[in-house]
């Protein structure tokens, strides 16, 4: 298996704890040390209007990050681009890609927060539109060598050529986030890599894996494993005490997620934090907390299902140094039972 990293920075602004929190300088470092220990990446999120202070300004964060690693890929998961002018966000994002030396992971979705959308004044119904044209803009920023126009409905844009051109040919890597059978499919017949969200199941998983390979090699297209990113969350615990008080902050986390995305008369718009049935079963289903032997069972399930790269999520940590144990012993007694490469003596 191959392991990257998921999850978001956070000011430290208002009280309690926040699921994968870390301070913004801490967690350049955790990710400088991270990178030492053998991870192939990390992938970022973007949010606004939170009230706790996740990342929303994901590139600029990735480009600090870029400028202290050398090997780290550098993954948004997920830039919602109906929010984002897609020439301005198409000329950051390749410079990102170049200054890193094609190192960017270009992860994008359509949102599913209600509050955000309400700040922006963006309506949700146009959310699918607004991705569309984006995406499109995007794309022919990136491979276009000729200066062209674009007359959309919600941008236009006149005689323009993008610059500077990305690293990466024919341009980043884009993933995706689907959960739907049929948001999968509409993801491999893009051609986009799969981003799978940390509450789906282990037999959610395997069905999810299974859709995408089928629909990629129905593409005419090789189906690879690390096409596919499921994120988890993740905590060494020392004992079941330690492990079962993580558990209870990553469930109250996720609950006050999911106000976030709760539409005034009450439906949720979807969203890597929705999965149906009882939350609590949900909750200690998808997470691989415990002993390192726990979790390394947890992670041949995922195997087992078709998983090959796994993006683990500090949920429960706490962040600071408690995060950093966890994130070591990791490395440190979990890798090696599974990675495609050893952890380096950072870990040890």
């Amino acid at each position: 298996m191959r392991f990257g990293l998921f999850g978001s920075a956070a000011a430290r602004r208002g009280s309690g704890e926040f699921d994968s929190a870390e301070g913004y300088r801490d967690f350049i470092e955790y990710n400088v040390e991270a990178e030492a220990m053998g991870f192939h990446s990390t992938f970022v999120v973007e949010h606004h209007f939170t009230g706790f202070g996740q990342v929303s300004a994901t590139l600029n964060l990735l480009t600090w990050l870029g400028a202290r690693t050398r090997t780290l890929r550098l993954g948004t998961a997920v830039i919602v681009l109906p929010w984002h002018n897609p020439v301005l966000l198409a000329e950051q994002a390749a410079t990102l890609d170049l200054l890193s030396g094609g190192r960017l992971d270009f992860g994008i979705g359509k949102g599913y927060r209600y509050n955000e959308f309400a700040g922006f004044r963006v309506p949700m119904a146009e959310a699918d539109a607004r991705f569309e044209e984006a995406i499109a803009v995007i794309l022919q920023a990136w491979t276009s060598e000729d200066r062209f126009s674009h007359y959309g409905k919600y941008w236009q844009f006149e005689d323009i050529i993008v610059e500077p051109p990305a690293a990466q040919k024919p341009h980043p890597a884009v993933w995706m986030g689907a959960g739907s059978e049929r948001s999968i499919r509409n993801v491999a017949e893009r051609g986009f890599n799969l981003l799978l969200g940390q509450y789906a199941s282990p037999d959610d998983v395997a069905q999810s894996i299974a859709i995408y390979k089928a629909a990629v090699e129905a593409a005419g297209r090789r189906f690879d494993p690390m096409q596919v990113g499921i994120t988890r969350a993740f905590f060494v615990a020392e004992n079941d005490a330690e492990r079962d008080a993580a558990l209870e902050r990553r469930l109250a986390n996720r609950l006050r997620q999911l106000k976030l995305a709760t539409r005034p008369d009450g439906s949720v718009h979807g969203g890597p934090d929705r999965a149906t049935g009882d939350p609590q079963a949900v909750n200690v289903n998808s997470a691989i907390y415990g002993n390192p032997d726990q979790i390394a069972r947890k992670l041949e399930a995922l195997q087992q299902a078709g998983a090959g790269y796994v993006l683990i999520n500090g949920g429960g940590s706490g962040g600071g140094e408690r995060g950093r144990r966890s994130l070591r012993r990791f490395a440190r007694e979990v890798m090696p039972l599974l990675s495609d490469q050893a952890p380096a003596r950072a870990a040890e």
